[in-house]
């Protein structure tokens, strides 16, 4: 299984955590997971589209989880993010990290996460109730102040 995927299919966080689990075989005590979902914004949105490079995404993505493996002691780390049109509830990121201790899990999820909501390579657009397409998203200043952490 890869370390990431990028998918426009809907993922199972619940076959995900299962997966890891079975795949570690006892060997983590901790397994953190982060789902972001599309919001509706109190009914302003359908959806969102996410557009990326194929490849190029992947790469940056996989780098990134090589670095939070080179900062804390993780047993399994796994990203999958969606691209394409993504309804109101549903899933549009799935993070998973393992590690002997909680600590390093939380820790290795967040980061994970604070470069996804602000550096990773996917351009999101919003689609509005009204019919039409809104502009495209930018990252928001708290997010970037949560990645600043990890300088």
């Amino acid at each position: 299984m890869p370390d990431v995927s990028i998918q426009s299919a809907p993922f199972d966080a619940s076959a995900e955590i299962a997966r890891m689990t079975r795949d570690l075989g006892g060997r983590a005590g901790a397994i953190v997971t982060f789902t972001g979902l599309c919001r509706d914004e109190g009914g302003r949105l359908t959806g969102l589209e996410l557009e990326h490079y194929p490849g190029m995404a992947e790469a940056e993505i996989e780098r990134v989880v090589e670095t939070a493996r080179g900062r804390w002691p993780l047993q399994g780390a796994r990203v999958i993010h969606r691209h394409g049109l993504v309804a109101p509830g549903d899933g549009i990121v799935l993070v998973v990290t393992a590690s002997s201790h909680r600590i390093a899990a939380f820790e290795a999820a967040s980061f994970l996460m604070d470069y996804l909501k602000t550096r990773a390579p996917f351009w999101k657009r919003e689609h509005l109730a009204d019919g039409t397409k809104g502009g495209w998203v930018e990252a928001a200043e708290a997010d970037d102040a949560a990645a600043a952490r990890w300088a």
